[in-house]
């Protein structure tokens, strides 16, 4: 991910200043936060962490704004105890940090939680949404979980293996276009292979002039054309799971 023109793949951007409004529990061999909506429902939404992980303000408004729209949510500790990513870390031993947490070994994680909310939450509808490194989560999960009513991958693509475009059930990708992370060409090639194998509905949406983290990490009031974008792109994700879920 990281090269000498972008030393630093994903800034850490705006970090808020956020408590939340749920608390954490204990799921089997993890923890997470959970919050749950106003009234009782047996909708349910993963929210699957970016690097900066579980405990992230960010990604906590994120989860509590998922469940003020009617779904219990939670956040679990994807990354099983292990320390986050610290935005004054040494990004040439990223991909050495990486290699220890991958996005596609998270399946004991991803049944943990499932088990929690159909147990715990009266979950029988449920869907996921993650960002960055959860994005590639969420896509991975989408094709091997059915569970999963609906998926939201934000930043978030699979792109060193063909078995990944036969997704169960309805997913959307986000994106920015000025996102060095996750280029055009790649966003290009995810759309021409989900087009080739995908049976179900998905949409790619690309949003102009923003970076990666531009949904949950950069503030509304930067510019009036990001404070559209990132409005949008929040609301595109919550029609998304009100249409599915």
């Amino acid at each position: 991910m990281a090269n000498e023109a972008q030393p630093c793949p994903c800034d850490i951007g705006h970090k808020m200043e956020y408590g939340g409004m749920g608390s954490e529990v204990p799921v089997e061999h993890i923890q997470a936060y959970l919050c749950k909506p106003p009234s009782s429902t047996d909708k349910a939404v993963i929210v699957v962490q970016d690097i900066f992980g579980w405990q992230m303000p960010n990604t906590r408004y994120i989860a509590d704004m998922i469940a003020a729209n009617g779904y219990t949510v939670i956040c679990p500790d994807f990354f099983v105890g292990k320390e986050p990513w610290q935005p004054n870390d040494d990004w040439s031993t990223f991909q050495d940090w990486l290699k220890t947490r991958n996005a596609r070994n998270v399946d004991k994680e991803a049944d943990a939680v499932l088990k929690y909310l159909k147990k715990h939450c009266n979950a029988k509808k449920i869907g996921i949404v993650g960002f960055c490194w959860g994005g590639v989560v969420v896509h991975h999960l989408m094709v091997k979980y059915p569970d999963f009513k609906a998926g939201v991958s934000v930043y978030g693509i699979i792109k060193d293996t063909e078995d990944v475009y036969a997704l169960n059930n309805p997913t959307l990708f986000i994106f920015g276009e000025k996102d060095t992370v996750i280029p055009l060409e790649q966003i290009n090639v995810l759309e021409k292979k989900l087009k080739e194998h995908c049976k179900v509905d998905y949409q790619i949406k690309i949003f102009p002039g923003q970076t990666h983290g531009f949904v949950h990490r950069k503030r509304e009031d930067c510019k009036p054309e990001d404070r559209s974008c990132i409005e949008e792109s929040r609301k595109n994700l919550i029609d998304w799971l009100n249409k599915y879920i």
